[in-house]
């Protein structure tokens, strides 16, 4: 079984580079310079930040389902570099390396599925979710801080 990953797309973010420090500040935003890899997971391009990248962390509302009580946002990076969003079936390569939670939703984003995992068993435990005919879509978390990391979907 194949599965389609995805990225956030680019547009609401690119104009967030824009901004100066103090405008992101009243936005409950910050802009931050890469200092390591991995360190800075872009969730448009699903790819860690070179080490001085400009990026900027934000609040995103990344299970924005009004009527479900699992409604979530949560904190994300964005790379000004970034050009085109993430969008393959093979895995993205920000998420091999690290322990990540995998949330299974069904048609009315009500969550029926979740396993924590490494990064190295997502292609074995996304097929495991999938089996259950009733997940519609995975969201996938970097689990340590709980950051939503992307979007699956059956291919």
């Amino acid at each position: 079984m194949n599965f389609h990953y995805s990225g956030l797309p680019l547009e609401p973010f690119r104009p967030l580079f824009n901004l100066s420090d103090e405008e992101l500040l009243a936005q409950g935003m910050r802009r931050y310079v890469a200092d390591a890899k991995p360190g800075f997971p872009c969730r448009v391009t699903l790819e860690d930040a070179e080490p001085g990248e400009e990026v900027i962390l934000l609040s995103y509302a990344h299970l924005p389902a009004e009527k479900s009580p699992y409604r979530a946002e949560g904190p994300i990076f964005v790379r000004q570099s970034a050009v085109t969003s993430y969008r393959q079936d093979a895995i993205p390569p920000v998420l091999p390396g690290r322990l990540l939670s995998l949330r299974g939703y069904d048609e009315n984003d009500l969550m029926i599925e979740a396993e924590v995992i490494e990064g190295r068993d997502l292609a074995a435990e996304i097929g495991k979710l999938f089996r259950n005919e009733a997940v519609s879509y995975v969201h996938i978390h970097y689990a340590r801080r709980g950051c939503f990391a992307c979007r699956v979907d059956r291919g």
